[in-house]
Formats: C-alpha cells, sequence, structure tokens
C-alpha cells in the first residue's frame, strides 16, 4: 500500500512553499491563451480560465503551429498531466509556488489495480513538439528516502527504490526547451527518452539514475543536486544515459554545478553508469546492443561527493540470457572536460576530452537552434 503519510508530508510543504513565494512578473508584455487557477485565485491576464492544468492542455489545438501559452498561477496542483498537442508553453506564475505535483511509484498500485511500472509514473509526460516549460515546479510526491529507510519498504528488481518520474519527455516529443524550473524527485527523476532538448538555469534532483533516456539533451548553467541513500554506501547515480548508437550525443552538462543534500556522502555518487534496455529480439529478450549511452560534462563544477572514478558500469540482460551482464563505462561513452570544485578530478574511468574535442561540442552542435 501506498505510505499515507509521505504523500501529506511532501504535499504540506509545497504548500507551504507556494504560501510564502512573491509573486513574479507574470502577466506582463505576455499574451496567454490560457490561465490555470488555484482555488482562491483571481484572474490576471485575461486569458479563459480553467481550474486544472490537464483542462488548459485539452483546450489547445490538436494541431497549433503557433505557441498555446498557459499561465501557471500560484498553487500545488495535484495532477497527472499529458502535453499532447504541440507548441504548448508553460508558464509559472513563481518558480518555487507555480507546483505540478502527483504521486505515482513503480511499485505502487494504481487506480486501475495494476502497478504503476515505471512510464505511467511521470507528473507530466510530454508527447508532442514545440513543449516549453518556464518558471515552475514539476515535482513526484513519492517521497524515497522515507520508503527505503521504513521496515518493509518496496524495493526494485536491483534493490533500490522504487521509480518515480517526474518529467518525462516521451515519444512525439521533440525540441523542447525547460527554462528556470525545479524538477523534484528521488528515483528516476526525468526521463529524457526522446528527440531533442535543452534545459537552462534548472535545478533537478534524485538520487538514482535520476536523469536518464535515450534523448539527445544539452543542460545549460542547471544545478544537478544528489540527494542520500541511507541504505546503500553508494548514494547514487547522476545519469543512466541509454543512447542509440547512431545518435553521436546524448546528455550533455555545461557550465553546470553537481550539488549535494546534507546526508549525501563523500565520494558516493557516480556521473553516470550505461543503461541497456531490455528488447525482444527473434532469437531472444536481451539488453539491446545498439544502445550504447553518452554523458559529458563540460566546464560543471563538482561538489565531493562525486566518485573519484567517475564514472562506472551496469548490467544488463546478455545475448547468453544472464541477467547480471556488465557494461563497462570505457565501452559507452563517457567524457569529461575543465572539471572544477572539490570533486573534480583525474577521473579513473571515462575519456578526458582534449581542449579541441570539448569545444567541439556545442549547444548547436548538440541540438541546433530550439525556438
Amino acid at each position: 500500500m501506498a505510505p499515507v503519510l509521505t504523500r501529506r508530508r511532501l504535499s504540506s510543504g509545497l504548500v507551504a512553499l507556494a504560501a510564502v513565494s512573491g509573486l513574479a512578473e507574470a502577466g506582463t508584455g505576455r499574451t496567454y491563451q490560457a490561465e490555470v487557477l488555484a482555488s482562491d485565485g483571481r484572474p490576471v491576464s485575461g486569458a479563459p480560465i480553467h481550474r486544472t492544468l490537464a483542462a488548459a492542455i485539452a483546450a489547445a489545438p490538436v494541431g497549433g503551429i503557433a505557441p498555446f501559452r498557459i499561465l501557471l498561477r500560484r498553487g500545488v496542483f495535484d495532477e497527472q498531466i499529458v502535453v499532447d498537442r504541440p507548441f504548448v508553453h508553460l508558464v509559472g506564475e513563481s518558480r518555487t509556488g507555480s507546483v505540478i505535483s502527483h504521486l505515482a511509484a513503480s511499485g505502487l498500485v494504481a487506480p486501475d489495480g495494476r502497478n504503476w511500472g515505471t512510464t505511467r509514473t511521470p507528473t507530466l509526460t510530454v508527447r508532442a513538439p514545440g513543449f516549453r516549460a518556464e518558471r515552475l515546479t514539476i515535482a513526484n510526491a513519492f517521497d524515497g528516502l522515507a520508503e527505503m529507510t521504513r521496515p518493509g519498504g518496496l524495493r526494485s528488481h536491483d534493490g533500490a527504490g522504487p521509480q518515480a518520474v517526474s518529467l518525462m519527455l516521451a515519444e512525439g516529443s521533440d525540441r523542447a526547451v525547460i527554462s528556470d524550473c525545479d524538477i523534484l524527485g528521488y528515483q528516476d527523476t526525468l526521463f529524457a527518452d526522446s528527440g531533442m532538448a535543452a534545459f537552462e538555469r534548472c535545478r533537478i534532483t534524485g538520487s538514482y539514475d535520476f536523469i536518464f533516456g535515450a534523448g539527445r539533451v544539452w543542460f545549460e548553467a542547471c544545478e544537478i543536486r544528489s540527494r542520500p541513500r541511507p541504505v546503500d554506501p553508494v548514494d547514487g547515480y547522476v545519469t543512466a544515459p541509454s543512447t542509440p548508437l547512431e545518435q553521436p550525443f546524448g546528455l550533455v552538462f555545461h557550465r553546470c554545478r553537481l550539488t549535494r543534500e546534507p546526508g549525501t556522502a563523500r565520494h558516493s555518487v557516480y556521473l553516470g553508469r550505461p543503461w541497456r534496455p531490455t528488447k525482444t529480439f527473434s532469437d531472444g529478450r536481451y539488453g539491446d546492443p545498439d544502445r550504447v549511452g553518452a554523458a559529458t560534462f563540460l566546464d560543471c563544477w563538482m561538489d565531493d561527493h562525486v566518485a573519484p572514478d567517475g564514472f562506472t558500469e551496469m548490467w544488463h540482460t546478455g545475448r547468453d540470457g544472464n541477467p547480471r551482464t556488465m557494461l563497462q563505462p570505457e565501452n559507452a561513452r563517457f567524457a569529461t572536460h575543465g572539471s572544477r570544485g572539490p570533486g573534480a578530478g583525474a577521473f579513473s574511468r571515462g575519456a578526458r576530452l582534449t581542449r579541441a574535442g570539448a569545444a567541439a561540442i556545442t549547444r548547436s552542435a548538440v541540438v541546433g537552434t530550439l525556438s
């Protein structure tokens, strides 16, 4: 059963956060096509009013070719959202006060009687091109820390806590831009699995594989904040890319800050490990050999929670059926350049780019011009 106190604890915290947030400059000099109000809100934009974000997104044209801007007022909106209309732009009134939050985790039972499973847990799933989010918070309200430390707490097949995704860029998503947002979770927080995307000045929190997937993504000046896992000497892995082999770039972090919450141990977090998802072939079901994870850290500041190895291995089901076949980081595409801070060093695993090699990895090369 779902830990009821977990939802109450986190939801009450988000409500308090929203209450103290100041009014941002939302609604000035910008036209909106919809406005989402909390129960006690007053309209400010002159756009059609909706009481749920789902209703506002449903009002967007199915075949839209221009931005459909939705102003999300201050409040905690407990919804599970799918963006299936193109060019939907979500703009929060306050980065910490406009909160989209939902509790779903892979080991819990959904309202339909089935377990959620990873891909059904996201608070917000994007399945259309041209999505934007600006100045708001997207959170999965599942309290991973409380769950993993309680007796009999839920565990996934590899002994970790259950997956609880906050934001998923799914099939159909492309050319997404997420700016000045907080994306909060614990395990598998950001599932960037499809298309190209850019994250600018965002804060992304988690502990275990909390930025993962097959997407081609540029992270600019973001804070990547690791959270503790007291049940394991390894506090976590920042990335778990499953990049297709023919794709030259996966997850690229430029001038980001890798920070940690109190309780995250020194040298306990790896920058990444290569995820090879299982796929069904004519001769069996095993890890897809065409998935060779790629993650690059350029000119990033790193606190001392980062492990000296930098990167590590990850298991998958081999062609021979062995479920503990290891894919080593040297056989994937992991690299760093220009690292600094207490956690920076001569990482023993993963490539060290030359200055010329690093200079060739630019935003335009990775994701082109997203507009």
